[in-house]
């Protein structure tokens, strides 16, 4: 398991190339949920998401240990642009497999970055060959988009800041703090940091019902299928592998789907009052939250807001 003083590392390693990122509120927001939200908004971060915590984590380990001359991964938009941001930073080249599917605004900035974009068929099976026939060719290393301990260690690092920014201190620790799930890195290190700094706070998991593997997953214990993938949350469709998996099953109290209109709704709302962009599968969490009141109500609740790059020229209102 990934020690509180890993992730410690991890922090420190990446803090020179990432952003604080603030945390908001808004009383409307508040009363319609009755409930204290605090939003850590990574949509303000380092490539639009906080990816670029898990990406630099890794790539920043590959350069130092002199593991590889590239870097390869799979991605359907923001951790692309993370490795593709990070190999940047320590002059590696970066091979992208990227579902062709994916919004045209991320793979724009993938190859902005300077990568190289690799399209494939929008299937698990399609980009797994994909990296795999990139490694081949060129020798590249793989940084897993969720299924690496220095990814999901990297990607601790917000709720850490959050919990330190919020929940420590003076001030009065969370309840619950909120993370969209879809292959589970995020999650995963929001669980594990959570349980060392604030015992106390539950962690809990929003999914959309058209990628709904992880609740599957975690009811039976072992890596499941979503039974069918349509969702506007283009970044959620992966399944879980067994290291999330053992990690979410330990530390995670619960996860709640939730449909396509409720998530419009939520990143509605978010637009709407806060006056900043997510993208849809950032609003998942929060719209958990207004979907089941009776569960947070009176509450104080961290959300990570995981990013903001969103097809403006496709809003889905």
């Amino acid at each position: 398991m990934l020690s509180l003083e890993i992730i410690r590392e991890a922090h420190d390693r990446i803090r020179p190339y990432i952003h604080r990122t603030l945390v908001l509120t808004n009383q409307t927001i508040n009363d319609r949920a009755g409930a204290e939200l605090y939003f850590k908004c990574e949509n303000f971060q380092k490539i639009g998401a906080f990816k670029a915590r898990g990406g630099l984590n890794a790539v920043l380990q590959v350069a130092q240990n002199h593991e590889g001359t590239a870097i390869t991964t799979h991605s359907s938009g923001n951790h692309a642009q993370a490795v593709a941001f990070a190999a940047r930073q320590v002059g590696l080249p970066a091979y992208i497999v990227m579902p062709r599917t994916a919004p045209q605004v991320k793979k724009d900035a993938v190859r902005g970055y300077g990568a190289e974009v690799i399209e494939c068929e929008p299937t698990l099976e399609a980009r797994e060959a994909g990296v795999r026939a990139v490694m081949a060719q060129t020798g590249a290393v793989l940084v897993h988009p969720f299924d690496d301990d220095r990814v999901i260690a990297g990607q601790a690092t917000a709720a850490k800041e959050l919990i330190e920014d919020f929940g420590q201190g003076d001030q009065q620790p969370f309840d619950t703090i909120l993370a969209p799930v879809g292959g589970g890195g995020l999650l995963s290190g929001t669980a594990l940091i959570t349980r060392y700094l604030s015992p106390t706070t539950r962690v809990i998991a929003g999914e959309p019902e058209g990628a709904a593997d992880a609740i599957l997953s975690f009811r039976s214990g072992q890596v499941e299928r979503a039974p069918y993938i349509q969702t506007i949350a283009d970044g959620l469709m992966t399944t879980l592998s067994e290291r999330t998996l053992a990690i979410i099953r330990a530390h995670v109290t619960d996860i709640l789907t939730v449909s396509d209109p409720e998530i419009i709704a939520a990143m509605r709302l978010v637009w709407e009052r806060m006056k900043i962009i997510i993208e849809p599968s950032c609003a998942v969490p929060l719209a958990a939250v207004l979907k089941h009141p009776d569960q947070f109500a009176g509450q104080k609740i961290g959300i990570i807001l995981t990013g903001g790059n969103v097809d403006l020229g496709k809003l889905p209102f």
